[in-house]
């Protein structure tokens, strides 16, 4: 019977098991945070794009800390966030075995990019996704306000559907992400109520949150093919002499019971797994067509948040966007679900004032040295053609 000469931990967690391709391409909301009917009802949930990252100087207000008054460099990632448009109502009832959907009620009137949605091929269909249902909507109001009245008689949970605009980003993909967002706060009367205001109506991102509070990202992260066991579980490497070679497990098992088990690290599909991250800081949130949207007062240069060059792989940001602190799974050009925060952050460092002194704007395509295309005119002069 073998032995090991040292007692070590289990490489990697089996709690993300299994480690295959998610089936969700937008990061989907398993929980939603608990509602507060003391409050005004309002949305929970957005979807933004990620454009990309950079760094940003902040002043450290941390009495009792090293840093305390003193400038740190923190890495920011940039989400372009253009308002989303609220297309239908969804009433769910509390059962023992959990939520049931009752109903849904839909707007009279739905874009080309978020019918798509509900084609496998636009271009060769007859495009009459919603015509019935708004002829009975305009013909027959009274069975959509019969409907809504169902909901508000029957519900405990309302969620809007709402769809990103996604042609207001550059990308190539017309066909817009669609998102059941929950209505917290007020009575099911009020949410209805609410959820009916905002049909057909534009949904910025300020709406749902403000610089300073904490968000939880869901979203696929960056896809790495099939991975060895070393990189996909962080097992050790064999010594410099092993036969047929180094970076494997040298025992995957006794002999009897006669199978591989479960927690033995294998190689296999590494990325694109569906995560979760939570309190994440917002640091800032620029406005579309704001030309000093990353000018602070100690920077006082005019300069938008797109860097010199644009993002690499993405292009210029010319809708609204989230500064984050910190990494955010996935891509650029990938969608993010961001999430109000399920849990309170109680770290020190989300309730301390967020003092920004400078956002780096310098080109990401190489060692960038200016932070706008004017003072690298200046400062390169007339070049030769």
């Amino acid at each position: 019977m073998s032995h090991r000469k040292f007692e070590a931990p289990r490489h990697g967690s089996l709690g993300y098991l299994p480690k295959k391709r998610t089936r969700h391409h937008r990061g989907r909301i398993r929980s939603f945070p608990k509602d507060n009917q003391t409050v005004a009802p309002h949305l929970t949930a957005f979807i933004a794009y990620k454009a990309g990252m950079t760094h940003v100087v902040r002043e450290i207000e941390r009495p009792g800390s090293k840093l305390h008054k003193k400038e740190a460099v923190e890495a920011v990632t940039i989400l372009e966030a253009p308002p989303m448009v609220v297309v239908g109502v969804v009433g769910y009832v509390a059962t023992p075995k959990g939520l049931r959907a009752l109903t849904t009620v839909w707007a009279n009137h739905l874009s080309d990019e978020v019918r798509r949605r509900f084609y496998k091929n636009w271009y060769s269909s007859k495009k009459k996704a919603f015509t019935k249902y708004a002829k009975k909507a305009a013909e027959k109001p009274q069975e959509i306000e019969a409907e809504l009245e169902r909901i508000k008689k029957y519900c405990s949970v309302v969620r809007v559907l709402a769809h990103t605009q996604i042609r207001k980003i550059k990308l190539r993909q017309k066909t817009a992400h669609i998102l059941e967002v929950q209505v917290n706060g007020g009575d099911v009367s009020a949410k209805v109520d609410y959820a009916k205001s905002l049909f057909e109506q534009e949904i910025p991102v300020t709406t749902v949150f403000s610089a300073g509070e904490t968000l939880d990202t869901c979203s696929a992260t960056k896809g790495k093919g099939y991975a060895g066991v070393v990189s996909r579980w962080g097992v050790t490497r064999l010594p410099r002499k092993t036969h047929r070679g180094l970076r494997k497990v040298a025992c995957i098992g006794s002999w009897h019971p006669a199978r591989v088990k479960f927690t033995v690290a294998r190689a296999g599909q590494m990325g694109y797994h569906h995560r979760t991250e939570i309190n994440k800081l917002i640091l800032r949130i620029g406005a579309k067509g704001d030309e000093k949207s990353a000018s602070t007062e100690a920077d006082l240069t005019v300069k938008g948040i797109t860097p010199v060059g644009g993002f690499p792989h993405y292009g210029f940001v010319n809708e609204d966007w989230l500064m984050v602190k910190g990494a955010v799974a996935g891509t650029k050009k990938r969608p993010i679900t961001l999430r109000k925060s399920l849990i309170v952050s109680t770290r020190r460092s989300h309730h301390e004032p967020l003092n920004l002194k400078f956002i780096d704007t310098s080109s990401k395509y190489g060692h960038g040295r200016f932070q706008t295309i004017e003072e690298k005119n200046k400062f390169m002069g007339t070049l030769a053609k």
